[in-house]
């Protein structure tokens, strides 16, 4: 029996292979986020919003495109969502060609950390790549609006998202970088399913929350962290009274303990962490305390760092994907 033609070759309908060369790759990246710095409701229709926390652990895309066949494939097979993005970008293109979409990272599915908007926000620019096309951050709003409710990890710096409709609420700017010690509960949390059978929020938490969102926007712009680390546990604090979170007054107590900023919480996923300053002189030490205080909790403590300012958030070149980071 002959071999089968290599991806990316073209067979004729008698059975030939072509010579003619595979179309280059294009690649694309993007970060992921610890969860939320806030999430809740602003006083008017459709005010679902949240604010990203950047982190710096990426989804990679690569898409090879297959000229002469139309259809899409992905690897792992189970990423259908960014296959339909795929799909979505090819048709905007213009072109009926198809191709191996390949998707990877250390983003963990179903902990609160953006794994599938990553994906979805990797997808459109490894796609645009392979075609000499870069999308903006609103065009790439259009192609997943429709397939979930998204992160805004298109934007590169903290931005308020509202995440239902997936559209830009407002850019806040970045910040220094941040470590967060986080404390993992265990399982998943399907964020479509979340979303749908979130508990309405009423009108008193509404005004609060628009309240967080002012001060959240002063803090990051004038790079106060300790006012953001107060409004990141007060909107932790107000979404445990609608869904308990485990540890949650464990890591409460370790984070005033090691002198923290403050709680962080993936809203819709299952991971609670200490913020800590990632140039503090004690950041080892305290590290340790807060691995130590959640043993009795069980799960898995991981160290994360988020995205600062001198970093890069979109690499060109797939980023090297830590499993942890080394304190």
């Amino acid at each position: 029996m002959a071999p089968a033609p290599a991806y990316g070759t073209r067979t004729d309908p008698a059975g030939g292979i072509s010579t003619a060369p595979a179309a280059p790759a294009g690649s694309g990246s993007a970060f992921g986020t610890f969860g939320e710095l806030l999430q809740g409701a602003l006083p008017h229709p459709q005010g679902d919003f949240l604010v990203t926390f950047p982190l710096a652990r990426w989804a990679t895309a690569v898409f090879h495109p297959r000229p002469g066949r139309s259809d899409v494939q992905v690897r792992p097979a189970h990423k259908a969502k960014s296959r339909r993005v795929a799909e979505a970008v090819l048709a905007a293109l213009g072109t009926t060609d198809g191709g191996l979409l390949e998707v990877a990272g250390d983003l963990p599915e179903g902990k609160g950390l953006a794994s599938s908007s990553a994906d979805l926000v990797a997808t459109v620019r490894a796609v645009g790549a392979a075609h000499g096309r870069a999308f903006t951050p609103a065009e790439t709003e259009d192609f997943l609006r429709g397939i979930e409710p998204a992160d805004g990890v298109m934007y590169d710096e903290i931005v308020a998202f509202h995440h239902r409709e997936v559209r830009l609420g407002r850019r806040l700017g970045v910040l220094p970088p941040l470590t967060v010690v986080a404390h993992d509960e265990g399982g998943q949390v399907d964020t479509v399913a979340h979303n749908r059978v979130a508990r309405a929020i009423d009108a008193a938490d509404r005004e609060e929350y628009a309240l967080l969102l002012d001060r959240l926007t002063a803090a990051v712009a004038c790079g106060d962290l300790q006012e953001v680390g107060a409004v990141a546990t007060r909107s932790a604090e107000m979404n445990a009274h609608r869904r308990r979170r485990a540890g949650f007054a464990e890591l409460h107590a370790l984070c005033r303990e090691v002198d923290g900023l403050g709680l962080v919480l993936a809203h819709s996923g299952t991971m609670l962490g200490v913020l800590l300053e990632a140039g503090d002189p004690a950041l080892a030490g305290k590290t340790e305390h807060i691995r130590a205080g959640c043993a009795a909790l069980g799960g898995e403590v991981s160290v994360h760092r988020s995205l600062g300012g001198d970093d890069s958030w979109s690499p060109t070149a797939a980023p090297v994907h830590p499993t942890e980071l080394e304190i």
